[in-house]
């Protein structure tokens, strides 16, 4: 046996991993397990910014940013984790950039900032209403890739022992509490244990249940899915995030700082059409909004040329034509070029499109599970709605539910999110451990894995895996996607159901061990139709529209029946129970009245 003891083992090498790993290892040893390389981790790919309330181009603070996130979350959001969140933002933004974390700049040397959907401020008028902020701190339109690169380098400096293309297959668990992992060498395909104190689960999304993803081939929902066959409930599984700016077709991301920067929507009429649905906001609605117009403006025959696609538009003409500039003045092309780099290169290489001469065409694209493994606000993770806590086990960033997304997350709070409780849990992980002594050596912990491994290899090859998961990522697209039903929902789960049964007899032709990529796709696979299961359940059992869950056979929302977290369970093969947990609302006493800080209201932009 391959046999390794750290006191803290941080499964996944994104943002919030490595946030983890550099908080835990002032302390304890540390070390981080990554099926990829680290600077290969989807973090990379995150594009136009990071929220934080700096007021360094306007005035801003951290609560107009947590009743933006709290609205944003179709006031599905905790409400304590909010405000962590945005008030600890501040400092997370000068912490990176201490660690030479190179932002662009104000003319005055401080931290650039641009708009961003659904981040607004009071308006000055006094009017009541409330504008666009510029509150996203951003490098260029690579500002993900800025903050892997970043943390990264820190790790290395501080020592953190990494175990690079090693995929986590398995949990450690005794008696409820979770002592390491199993894992298996990319490279040699053998398996290794890591014995540790505290472990975190940071595996990223899986957006790679859906048809058309923004997201990378190896987000495939291993933490969550893993967890779940351990009895973890996952949370909020309903609640998925489609960006409405993907490439047509591909669904390659745009960044939302296109329109941040000043970009607009257009449908085949040459409309702009966020005036309909958001006459405030407009084009800087919140996500779900966006995504929702486009699928109306296509269903109503105003796509473009009639097809399934809108435009975005980013050219200085257009935005000095309607005045979008986040500086009020005109730009020019080298301006846009400037500000939008990676963008405009994604659309030339991809579409052979110039979005400096023509506009873009878009389409929604499957991006952020809202949902996962649901912990606290000190990224334990917790096993009922009550909150008892599954001792040793961690979750952060996007496979974690802590919520501070709630039914949606606003765009450049997920980068947030990772860097603020990366670091709380890398706190928490160190001080569990430094309390804890190791337990005994596991018995046999590879048994269920190699039992796991020797059973696909045994199975003939009857049909290509890869035709199982084009069928699960169709009907998920299909029936669980931007609108949902009963019906469209029932026909998903009895798919997944079929394709699940069709997994279990099939195999992998390639029988070895050395670099057996199809065998890990495969157990991947495994992991993606147990999530799109808890999807559909907590979907079917959500029956009102609420942020990115819209059912148009409910579509108003449901304050009174389901204002509160789904829990999904796995009780069985192919059966799920579901339980809710109490949002958590901040209330405030005053002359002997209780009221909440953050009233329910209506979702308007």
């Amino acid at each position: 046996m391959n046999y390794h003891r750290f006191d803290s083992i941080i499964v996944g090498a994104g943002g919030a991993g490595l946030m983890a790993a550099l908080e835990s290892s002032k302390s304890v040893g540390t070390a981080v397990v990554s099926k990829l390389y680290p600077t290969r981790s989807h973090t990379g790919a995150a594009q136009g910014g990071i929220a934080a309330a700096l007021s360094n181009l306007e005035e801003d603070s951290w609560e107009n940013h947590a009743y933006d996130t709290i609205k944003g979350g179709d006031f599905l959001v905790d409400q304590t984790a909010a405000e962590i969140l945005c008030r600890e933002a501040i400092d997370a933004i000068y912490d990176l950039e201490h660690m030479g974390l190179p932002f662009d700049r104000t003319a005055d040397g401080r931290i650039s900032q641009r708009r961003f959907g659904g981040h607004t401020k009071p308006s000055p008028d006094g009017s009541g209403k409330r504008v666009p902020v510029m509150r996203a701190c951003h490098a260029a339109d690579r500002t993900g890739h800025m903050i892997l690169q970043t943390l990264y380098q820190q790790c290395i400096k501080q020592g953190v022992t990494f175990f690079d293309e090693f995929h986590m297959l398995d949990l450690i668990m005794e008696d409820g509490e979770c002592h390491g992992i199993v894992a298996i060498e990319i490279a040699t395909g053998e398996l290794h244990t890591f014995h540790a104190k505290s472990v975190l689960l940071s595996t990223g999304g899986f957006g790679r249940i859906f048809k058309v993803s923004s997201n990378a081939y190896a987000l495939t929902g291993d933490g969550p899915a893993i967890a779940w066959r351990h009895g973890v409930p996952l949370e909020d599984m309903e609640f998925f995030q489609f960006h409405p700016t993907g490439i047509y077709r591909l669904g390659i991301l745009l960044s939302e700082a296109c329109r941040g920067d000043g970009g607009i929507m257009f449908n085949g009429k040459g409309e702009r059409f966020m005036e309909t649905y958001a006459p405030n906001m407009k084009d800087l609605a919140s996500r779900d909004v966006c995504s929702r117009a486009i699928y109306q403006e296509v269903r109503a025959g105003r796509g473009v040329g009639g097809k399934d696609y809108v435009y975005l538009d980013i050219r200085a003409e257009t935005i000095n034509k309607y005045g979008t500039s986040p500086t009020g003045g005109t730009v020019d092309s080298h301006w846009v070029e400037h500000r939008l780099p990676d963008i405009i290169d994604f659309a030339r290489t991809y579409l052979g499109v110039d979005p400096i001469k023509e506009p873009m065409p878009i389409q929604p694209t499957a991006h952020y599970a809202m949902g996962g493994v649901p912990t606290n606000i000190d990224t334990e993770v917790i096993r009922d709605p009550s909150g008892t806590v599954v001792p040793g086990l961690y979750s952060a960033g996007e496979s974690a539910c802590v919520s501070v997304h709630g039914a949606n997350r606003l765009g450049t709070n997920s980068l947030v999110d990772l860097v603020v409780f990366g670091k709380r849990a890398g706190r928490a992980m160190a001080e569990h451990a430094r309390q804890t002594k190791f337990s005994t050596k596991p018995i046999d912990p590879e048994a269920p894995t190699k039992q796991l491994i020797e059973g696909v290899l045994a199975r003939p090859r009857t049909e290509p895996w890869v035709k199982i998961r084009d069928e699960m990522q169709r009907t998920m697209m299909d029936n669980c996607g931007v609108y949902r039903t009963g019906e469209t929902l029932t026909t998903a789960k009895n798919d997944i159901a079929q394709l699940q049964s069709r997994y279990k007899s099939t195999g992998v032709q390639d029988k070895g061990s050395v670099f057996n990529t199809g065998l890990l796709e495969v157990l991947e696979l495994g992991c993606l139709l147990d999530l799109a299961e808890a999807t559909v359940a907590s979907a079917l059992a959500r029956k009102e529209s609420r942020g990115a869950h819209s059912r148009e056979d409910f579509p108003d929302r449901d304050d009174t029946n389901f204002f509160g977290h789904t829990l999904v369970y796995r009780v069985g093969e192919g059966e799920t129970s579901i339980a809710y947990k109490d949002v958590d609302v901040i209330t405030l006493e005053k002359d002997g009245q209780v009221t909440t800080k953050y009233p329910l209201e209506i979702r308007k932009y």
